[in-house]
């Protein structure tokens, strides 16, 4: 039986998907392709260890569990003017519980609630309308990083492949369009997006209605522009910025298991507009909550194929990020690609550093009229918490990088991210040492020590591996494929978790001939 929140979230999914799809058969022949898989994933603790759960679209979290996936795509023809795409994923099955603990107003006691994801989920559903170099799609869609490698590194900062997808609708450039005059020297790249978060009956299940931020029906809203030089030369540049952030719905926030502060903000036509042209005059600040990157990505391509990729991402909450006051805070990396099949076919190692955003001290002077104090200090940054809009997360999932802890990990039930102060290494490495057979290894270390509002005492460690294999067992049946994936996370951050999980997946194709006349 689908939850009541996954209905809601089926419905509009649907509704959106249907009004893009809406007339977009053609007398062509339609292309599809489809998959199904079965995995099975068993761990030490009830939710799966930070490499097993993370970058699969909020999928396997779970600790432990069977389920089985299908979903069916029409491609988007890039070589027509006009074309279209749409498909459907879902996944159904069973998963381990999870313990948070609650607080009970009534009897003034603490006890624990135990929680899981819905036996049944839609992953993707979308519509999709491309003419020229403009498209329009609606409805649940996968996202991919114009910047990090998503199979590799340790994920956008901004917006990555950690968290489900939200629903909504985005228009924007198809992919990167040269700018006339510029004789292909110069493209351009970027989207608009706005959608609604359905995590609210889930968010209400983990809190622990005693501390923190309860954050309900929440608007989203994404846009990123990005220029590149001619990809065509041995050496060129991606340079842009990402924009993301949470509007309307309403906030609560406890203390003492107290409300003390509650806000209904709902959903306004102009809260819309704000959110592409921020201004002072919300409730407090700028209406909703502002964040996102400066990113970068340079490449060289040597001769024989192989290529250096080096990129970063510069974090932002306020002006202080943008304005690049946060030393070395972001996502710094370099990749190597081989260029050809073998054992080593990609290398990627990676530094994040958190640790410089500003303490808890936020003071501007036109904040507080006629003061004599002059001084300034941009501080509060606190990396995907907001007071007024909750944590930057899915279903307890980063929207942004999985590095830093996810609420979901917080047994305490708060849905804030609790070590955004942190630093560390990410590295990886694939190959294919024959056709039928790859492999991928990640591995990362690093240290938190709380956030700016509340630090620990002491940093805490975690040393986190992932490795994993995907053969292609049957010569005969090229399409099917075996994965197997194990992961442990050691150390006192995320404790100590060991878990595997086994896939077995069938892809293919075929076509719907159209009816001649």
């Amino acid at each position: 039986m689908i939850k009541r929140i996954e209905a809601k979230r089926l419905f509009m999914a649907t509704a959106v998907t249907l009004a893009a799809s809406a007339g977009m058969m053609t007398n062509a022949d339609v292309p599809l392709e489809y998959h199904a898989s079965l995995a099975f994933q068993a761990s030490t603790e009830s939710l799966a260890p930070y490499m097993l759960g993370s970058w699969n679209e909020g999928r396997y979290s779970e600790g432990s569990g069977l389920w089985q996936e299908a979903g069916i795509h029409k491609p988007l023809d890039r070589s027509k003017r006009f074309s279209w795409s749409a498909g459907i994923d879902y996944i159904a099955g069973f998963g381990s519980e999870t313990a948070y603990e609650q607080w009970d107003p009534n009897s003034k006691t603490w006890g624990t609630h135990k929680i899981h994801l819905p036996y049944l989920r839609l992953q993707q559903l979308y519509g999709q309308v491309k003419y020229r170099s403009l498209q329009l799609t609606a409805g649940l869609r996968y996202t991919h990083s114009k910047i990090v490698d998503d199979t590799m590194s340790s994920g956008d900062l901004t917006r990555s492949n950690n968290a489900a997808p939200i629903p909504g609708v985005t228009i924007g450039f198809i992919d990167f369009q040269n700018i006339p005059y510029t004789n292909g020297w110069v493209q351009i790249d970027g989207e608009i997006m706005y959608g609604r978060m359905t995590d609210t009956g889930f968010n209400d299940r983990e809190f622990n209605y005693y501390s923190g931020v309860r954050a309900m029906n929440r608007w989203y809203n994404y846009k990123r522009l990005y220029f590149r030089t001619n990809p065509e030369k041995n050496f060129h540049v991606t340079l842009g910025m990402q924009a993301a952030g949470m509007f309307g719905g309403s906030t609560y926030l406890y203390d003492k298991g107290r409300i003390y502060y509650s806000s209904d903000r709902g959903f306004r036509f102009k809260d819309m507009l704000q959110m592409l042209f921020p201004r002072e005059g919300g409730e407090r600040y700028y209406t909703g909550n502002h964040l996102g990157t400066w990113d970068l990505k340079a490449t060289y391509r040597f001769k024989g194929g192989s290529s250096l990729q080096a990129y970063f991402e510069w974090p932002w909450e306020d002006g202080s990020g943008i304005g690049k006051m946060n030393g070395w805070d972001g996502l710094w990396g370099l990749q190597y690609n081989f260029g050809r099949e073998g054992y080593v076919t990609k290398i990627t190692v990676e530094y994040l550093d958190f640790t410089n955003q500003s303490g808890p001290i936020h003071y501007a002077p036109n904040d507080h009229p006629g003061t004599p104090i002059t001084g300034q200090a941009q501080g509060a940054d606190d990396y995907y918490n907001n007071d007024d809009y909750g944590s930057y997360a899915n279903y307890g999932l980063s929207i942004g990088t999985p590095f830093l802890m996810s609420p979901l990990y917080n047994r305490s039930g708060m849905l804030d991210y609790l070590h955004n102060r942190a630093r560390g290494f990410h590295a990886a490495i694939e190959g294919n040492p024959d056709p039928r057979l790859s492999y991928r290894i990640k591995a990362s270390y690093q240290k938190a020590g709380g956030n700016g509002w509340v630090p620990s005492p002491d940093y805490l460690h975690c040393t986190s591996m992932m490795f994993e294999a995907k053969g292609m067992p049957f010569k005969k049946i090229p399409e099917l494929s075996v994965s197997a994936c194990i992961a442990f996370d050691k150390g006192d951050l995320r404790g100590d978790n060991f878990g595997a999980r086994i896939k077995v997946e069938y892809n293919g194709d075929f076509t719907i001939k159209s009816k001649k006349k």
